[in-house]
């Protein structure tokens, strides 16, 4: 605990990652000083489906914002996924929708390098 409010006092962001699965708890939400909440993979599969899970990922939005942290959901294939996410107002969101997963030489590559100074 020390270790990350040390690290947040020098700027760098704290993610709570893979939140809704495993081991995740509400109680970590309370005593890590996060600044950003990652909804795992697994809550996002079937969304279109009209599932439980939208009603248990809008809450997590809601608590999150509440507690002012953000939101990412991981793991967005689809437009309705992305649209259903937007709506519920999600703040950022990562998956194949978005890109690929590439390695830090094509990442370098492609978004670094050629970067004017």
């Amino acid at each position: 605990m020390h270790i990350l409010t040390e690290l947040r006092s020098f700027g760098i962001k704290i993610s709570l990652d893979d939140f809704g699965t495993g081991y995740s708890s509400l109680s970590y939400v309370n005593k890590l000083p996060i600044n950003m909440l990652k909804i795992d993979r697994s809550l996002i599969i079937n969304l279109e489906q009209g599932s439980k899970n939208i009603v248990i990922i809008n809450l997590i939005i809601m608590m999150a914002h509440s507690l002012n942290i953000k939101v990412v959901a991981e793991g967005i294939e689809t437009k309705d996924q992305f649209d259903i996410l937007n709506k519920l107002q999600c703040d950022s969101i990562q998956g194949y929708l978005i890109g690929k997963p590439v390695d830090a030489f094509d990442f370098e590559e492609k978004f670094i390098v050629n970067r004017p100074c």
